[in-house]
């Protein structure tokens, strides 16, 4: 329970921070400022995932069980939906939904989504879930970075998700509570299919270049 907890914790203020800094030109390093204290603060109890693509790479890994993946996807959505709520609290109306550029093909807001998630899932699993780098003191400082970096590199693009739950809560807040007469779930399936293919791909990766760390069940507190 305590790791569903703070994984609750932690992916509903990285939501609630996304949609409050949406358009601001200093996002990306609130985002990233944010993450890093997060991560410090949950990684020792449920592995400070906060993002399904996080997860799925993990259970690719066999580092957690299938019924634990989809405990910890439940909540990450659900926490996605009440950060989102924060927005539609203070603003009241529509809670930052991440959009793809409309100037340019639609395929191109996909590629970025899914190749900044691989990115940014392969720095996490080496300095967070490797024998190499276990014990090290910078994982949260890193993960934050590379997330500051893509998000400045691929927000007016792609709208800079890399997080399937940073696209889902604001979407169903705005399908339900939301003043737009716009589809919210027009683009969602970027959010979707980019950052998990991202993951998978990662995974795959890091499963090439360490085999000596596939498995080792995690375990928390």
């Amino acid at each position: 329970m305590k790791r569903y907890l703070t994984e609750f914790i932690g992916t509903f203020f990285l939501v609630a921070v996304i949609c409050l800094t949406a358009g601001n030109f200093l996002a990306p390093i609130a985002i990233g400022s944010l993450l890093i204290a997060i991560i410090y603060m949950g990684y020792p109890v449920s592995g400070a995932h906060y993002n399904p693509a996080t997860t799925l790479a993990i259970l690719i890994l066999r580092k957690i069980s299938l019924k634990e993946f989809l405990l910890y996807l439940l909540v990450q959505l659900a926490a996605g939906c009440a950060g989102a709520l924060v927005y539609f609290f203070v603003w009241g109306r529509n809670s930052g939904i991440p959009r793809p550029n409309a100037e340019i093909n639609i395929l191109k807001p996909l590629f970025l989504e899914t190749i900044f998630t691989f990115i940014m899932i392969l720095v996490i699993l080496y300095v967070a879930a490797s024998k190499r780098t276990a014990g090290n003191n910078y994982y949260g400082l890193a993960i934050g970075v590379v997330v500051t970096g893509i998000s400045i590199t691929g927000a007016e693009i792609s709208g800079g998700a890399f997080n399937p739950a940073v696209g889902f809560g604001p979407m169903l807040i705005d399908a339900l509570l939301g003043t737009c007469s716009c589809n919210p779930f027009e683009y969602g399936w970027i959010y979707f299919a980019g950052p998990l293919t991202g993951s998978a791909l990662a995974a795959c990766t890091f499963r090439f270049l360490s085999p000596e760390d596939i498995g080792n069940h995690q375990t928390h507190n």
